[in-house]
This record gives C-alpha cells, structure tokens and sequence, in this order.
C-alpha cells in the first residue's frame, strides 16, 4: 500500500479525511466507498482505488469501518507525526496562517515567523511567538532541524527566501508568493497561485454565459 502513490491521488485523501470527519457521516458505523464518492461527486471506482492505497480494512458488502479508516488515513498523510515549520513573510496573509488553527490536524506546527520589516520584528503572532528577523532564518532551520517553510513574502523576494530555506537544510517549501521557484531537485516545491484559480473560475463563469445565450 502507498508505493508510487500519484498526486492526484495524495490531493484527494484530505479532502476524503475531511468527510470523514463532518458532521454529515454517523460516528462507530460503516461507510462504503460509493457513498464517499456520491458525497463528493466522484467516481466509486476511483475513490475505491485511492483507499486502497492506504487501507486495506475494505470488506465486500460493509465497507470500511469509518474510525479505521480515518486512522488509516490519518497515518498516511502523518497526521500523527508532527512536524515544524517556520513561516516568512509576516503580512496580511503570513498572518492569517499564522492564525490557522487547522494545520494542527495534519500534523504541522508553525514554530516560527520571519520578516525583514523592522516595523513588525519583535511583535507577537498570536500563538505569542516573536516574528524574528529574515537574517536569522539560515540558522535557525540549521539549529532547530525545520524540513518546511512557508513563504508568504512578494515575488520579488521569494527566490531570495527560497535560497536562504535550502540552505538552512529545508526540504519541502509551501510557496504563496505568485512566481515560479528556482530548487534543488531533492526539495519539493508546492505552489499555490490564486492568480490561476482566478482564471479557471472566470473562464468558467465565461463559458456559462456562452452557452445561456
């Protein structure tokens, strides 16, 4: 189970973890996988293919035990094994992650912001950790042995930021700023661009207003 486990794949098990846990699913039962795929418009049989990447507690006629299943999952995506991550860029957006209280569910643990604005160096986030300056950020990820870095800082500066995370022996880094990141091949590099979602939405809305005319 879990080897050569695709992308695509990896994306879904979240959003499968999340349903899981609503509201909308009874607690102690059994759940199949064409319920989970009807629940979140998706195909039974690719549902079905993706847990069976991490469980194989699927029985003919019952399904997976929900508990059993979030487990399986939980433990897949490291939900249990929490890990650090340090934060740069302490600006609306850096803020509002730093506020997220979500990340705690999949296991990461924001232990340190950074910026290089002396106005906002030395102030508190609001679990009550400094915002540290940029130029200590090397050596804290060295120190400290931090594998993810945020990056919430204006394009412009977000290769500078990326190349001081290598450095500091990073190896995965979540990048908001909106351009394309220069990395070693070993460091995992995962870009949200809300400039794209935008345009997929618009060209959607267009598409709509074509066929209604």
């Amino acid at each position: 189970m879990g080897e050569n486990i695709s992308i695509q794949t990896l994306q879904r098990l979240p959003v499968y973890l999340n349903y899981l846990k609503s509201d909308a699913v009874s607690r102690g039962g059994n759940i199949s996988a064409g319920a989970i795929a009807a629940a979140l418009g998706l195909g039974e049989i690719q549902v079905r293919k993706d847990l069976a990447q991490v469980s194989s507690g699927g029985r003919p006629k019952l399904g997976y035990c929900i508990e059993e299943l979030k487990t399986d999952i939980e433990t897949f995506l490291g939900c249990n094994d929490t890990k650090d991550a340090v934060l740069v860029g302490a600006g609306k957006l850096g803020r509002a992650l730093l506020d997220y209280s979500g990340f705690a569910e999949y296991g990461l643990e924001i232990v340190a912001a950074f910026d290089s604005d002396p106005a906002v160096i030395g102030e508190d986030d609001c679990n009550g950790k400094k915002i540290l300056p940029a130029e200590k950020l090397t050596d804290l990820c060295r120190r400290m042995n931090i594998h993810i870095g945020i990056i919430t800082v204006p394009a412009a500066h977000a290769q500078k930021v990326c190349d001081a995370l290598v450095e500091g022996g990073v190896r995965a880094i979540w990048n908001f700023a909106p351009c394309h990141l220069e990395a070693p091949d070993n460091i995992l590099v995962k870009s949200e661009n809300m400039a794209i979602s935008l345009a997929v939405l618009s060209r959607h809305l267009t598409e709509l207003s074509e066929k209604e005319k």
